[in-house]
């Protein structure tokens, strides 16, 4: 038997491998009394989903997710094949090693030089560039991969809830896991909820996203794993504005971290940085633990609708979208904030995952560190850790996930940010 803490990402995948190879006894707690978690990173209304990685081993994994992103008989309509403009800024950045990665793995990429008009080289199944994005160009060139786009996550989360579901595991909302149980010989054999529940199993895999360091100070993870917390802004379009971004695609700057989404079925924009973020730790040793600040106009309640979970920001992080919002697309400079959230990620000092058994805890499984970039592969990121439960893990693989491993040296995605503590008294929401 199998315990899972954390109904997200991770934890979801993992049940639907182990069910699919055959496990039949996988048993999903989360905290949350609602699932999906509407605070969770996953629960938004979209993510980008892209192979655009410096790092190849991400690339190829990306472009095994997309594959099945694209299948309808799975997926329904949760991905949105928009295709991704990645900026670039120069031989051996961020950006120029993903071109490099697509380029080799066979992705469809058209270059744009600054100033253009239309794609680059004229290619005539490709589409000209959307009229919206050619103030971007006007001093920057990058390149557009046409094999990624978007994803509604909420709606994924839904789905791959009702897929482990379907397949026999069971999942029990409103369990707060308090501590680990243990054996005579001190290995982890399950949990115990603040209800005072419990839940043993031969394996527990601690998937709690943002809340894991947190949640289990006795594991000693809040180096390895750093909750914080990136701002998203979102702005409502008309149906004539939403009209003329319809064509757009995602949109990556790694310089400025900045990036937006064209409009989805509400016509909304979604745009935030993609920087080191905010942390928030209620003492100077406690590890930086995730938390929701109220909207004033809610009077203390927060939205929960699907994908809309909403909190109030800090106001220099928000005003700094606004000023990139301003910058891409000029038309929509001055359109007041639809909402505004703190998403909550698991950062690693090097953006590679968390996956692996803890080096002093037998019995306990890590499934984490997202750092920004899991939900992408919410189809196949469980089998990594299926693999790793049963010992099938390829070697270099369980090197580079490992708890106590060495930093790679691959350029990081966020570059040049510093984490920032949550400042609660500067705090603003889309009003």
């Amino acid at each position: 038997m199998v315990i899972i803490v954390g109904a997200g990402c991770f934890g979801l995948s993992t049940a639907y491998h182990l069910l699919k190879r055959g496990a039949t006894s996988i048993t999903i707690l989360d905290r949350s009394p609602v699932l999906p978690a509407p605070e969770a990173a996953s629960t938004d209304i979209n993510k980008i989903v892209r192979s655009s990685y410096a790092d190849e081993f991400y690339s190829k994994f990306a472009r095994a997710a997309l594959a099945q992103w694209k299948d309808r008989s799975e997926w329904g309509e949760c991905y949105r094949e928009s295709g991704v403009l990645v900026l670039l800024s120069g031989k051996g950045s961020y950006g120029d090693l993903a071109l490099a990665n697509d380029n080799a793995l066979g992705a469809r990429t058209v270059i744009l030089q600054a100033g253009s008009t239309n794609v680059v080289p004229s290619d005539p199944s490709s589409p000209g560039l959307p009229a919206a994005l050619r103030n971007l160009l006007k001093d920057r060139f990058g390149y557009i991969n046409q094999d990624g786009g978007w994803v509604h996550s909420s709606r994924a989360i839904e789905m791959m809830m009702d897929k482990v579901k379907n397949l026999g595991g069971n999942i029990v909302p409103g369990k707060t896991v308090a501590s680990l149980i243990k054996d005579q010989t001190g290995r982890t054999i399950g949990v115990e909820c603040t209800d005072g529940s419990e839940y043993k199993g031969d394996c527990v895999v601690l998937a709690a996203g943002a809340w894991t360091a947190s949640a289990f100070p006795e594991l000693n993870l809040e180096d390895k794993c750093v909750a914080t917390a990136q701002i998203v802004g979102k702005i409502q379009l008309t149906p004539e504005e939403a009209e003329f971004h319809h064509a757009d695609p995602a949109y990556l700057d790694l310089d400025s971290g900045y990036y937006m989404f064209p409009p989805n079925d509400q016509n909304v924009i979604k745009c935030a940085i993609h920087a080191a973020g905010f942390t928030h730790r209620p003492t100077s040793t406690s590890a930086s633990t995730p938390v929701f600040p109220a909207l004033s106009s809610q009077s203390g309640e927060k939205s929960h609708g699907e994908g809309q979970f909403e909190t109030a920001v800090p106001r220099a992080a928000l005003q700094e979208i606004r000023e990139c919002l301003a910058r891409t697309y000029p038309d929509l400079a001055d359109k007041p904030w639809a909402g505004t959230r703190m998403c909550w990620y698991t950062d690693s000092v090097d953006e590679d995952w968390i996956i692996g058994f803890h080096p002093r805890e037998p019995g306990v499984m890590l499934a984490t560190a997202g750092s920004g970039h899991a939900l992408k592969f919410l189809p196949n990121i469980g089998s990594l850790v299926a693999d790793a439960i049963e010992g099938k893990m390829d070697a270099e693989l369980v090197k580079k996930f490992a708890f106590d491993r060495a930093k790679n040296d691959i350029p990081l995605s966020r570059p040049g940010k510093e984490v920032s503590e949550l400042d609660l008294g500067d705090l603003v929401g889309a009003d």
